[in-house]
């Protein structure tokens, strides 16, 4: 706490008496001969305690009290009245003073009034500390609640999830022993394809979990767009070959090279393609499914676009498809991967925007700086 007080009053005389008890208690002491004058210097150093006369020309103390206590509700003001001054003594209370002490002053009446001030000032900080303390307590309180529910709905979608997969791994074990024992190579083929893809969609889901679970600083580095983009697609045409999905390829021919952290980037994309492929397979249509995956230069970013021309999503999906444990995708999803993609695209600067219509497929675009802003 400041130990500085003002001092006001137009008599010198009587300031250069106040002022030698006070220095005596430790407090550092400025002074204004009038109403004015103190208010410019209590706008200059904010003081904690005013001791002020009543009865001044100009802007008298009261005056001087209401305009103070406007400014600074907290500041403790202590007025100085004569005798027989009991009705201005008591309007000073009204209007919020701390006390009021009378001429002749008396040295021990003063320093219970200075000292009354002061253990105001400090039970209102302490009751501030506390407060801030309850706040912080509270809010701690409410996010570990918030996190305990939402581990509460991770693990049960987790465990759906797993439940479907496990479930989609007995019946590819039970084809692919029935296969073996009738030596039937369609059987057994059949199987294991079945049994590859559930072990690649637990492997996409503990990964996808150990993204949410474990924080990991962003690992910059300069990589060429083109290489990029080439290295996500060739993960993917695999794939799209098995799904029998038309995958177009739109990369212009850009030299450009963008401050990322590689991992991750691509990480998020994969995530999105492979939604795109889940659009596409969710169910049976009258043209031949197609993913177009692109990339651009756009001023400061790079662009990259991935569309499918599958379900589509209406304006409800859209508005949760970046919420954390929302599916679209009953069994076949956690709820994690477009969220995954859309936390690691923003720890970048970027952003996503998606357009979509029921039946008319999606469009991602996806923002990157070329550039890592500022940590």
């Amino acid at each position: 706490m400041q130990n500085n007080i003002l001092l006001v009053d137009d008599e010198k005389d009587i300031r250069e008496v106040l002022v030698l008890p006070l220095a005596d208690w430790g407090y550092q002491i400025f002074e204004a001969e009038n109403g004015k004058a103190a208010l410019d210097k209590f706008r200059e150093i904010q003081p904690p305690i005013v001791l002020t006369d009543i009865k001044m020309p100009g802007m008298d103390g009261i005056e001087l009290l209401q305009k103070i206590k406007h400014e600074n509700p907290e500041t403790e003001v202590i007025m100085i009245t004569g005798h027989g001054d009991m009705e201005l003594a008591v309007r000073s209370l009204k209007n919020q003073a701390t006390d009021f002490i009378t001429k002749p002053i008396n040295v021990d009446a003063l320093e219970i009034a200075v000292q009354r001030a002061k253990d105001k000032i400090i039970t209102r900080e302490k009751l501030q500390e506390y407060t801030e303390s309850l706040e912080k307590l509270i809010h701690e309180k409410t996010e570990l609640q918030s996190h305990l529910s939402s581990l509460g709905l991770m693990i049960g979608s987790i465990s759906h999830g797993i439940k479907g997969l496990l479930t989609g791994l007995d019946g590819g074990m039970y084809i692919l022993n029935s296969g073996i024992a009738k030596k039937d190579q369609r059987r057994v083929k059949e199987g294991w394809e079945i049994v590859a893809t559930m072990v690649e969609r637990i492997r996409k889901m503990v990964m996808d979990i150990l993204f949410c679970t474990k924080e990991r600083k962003l690992k910059y580095e300069r990589i060429n767009v083109l290489t990029f983009a080439e290295e996500v697609a060739n993960e993917l045409e695999p794939k799209m070959k098995a799904q029998q999905i038309e995958f177009k390829k739109n990369f212009n021919s850009i030299a450009q090279e963008f401050e990322i952290d590689g991992t991750y980037v691509h990480s998020a994309l994969i995530n999105i393609i492979e939604n795109a492929v889940d659009a596409c397979d969710a169910e049976p249509k009258k043209i031949a499914p197609e993913i177009t995956f692109g990339v651009r230069d756009h001023q400061k970013s790079i662009i990259f676009e991935i569309s499918d021309n599958g379900i589509g999503m209406d304006a409800d999906t859209l508005q949760k498809i970046f919420t954390p444990l929302f599916s679209a995708k009953g069994s076949k999803g956690t709820g994690l991967g477009l969220f995954i993609s859309n936390t690691i695209i923003e720890q970048h600067g970027g952003i996503i925007n998606v357009n979509s219509n029921p039946g008319q497929g999606t469009l991602f675009q996806i923002k990157i700086p070329k550039k890592k802003g500022p940590d």
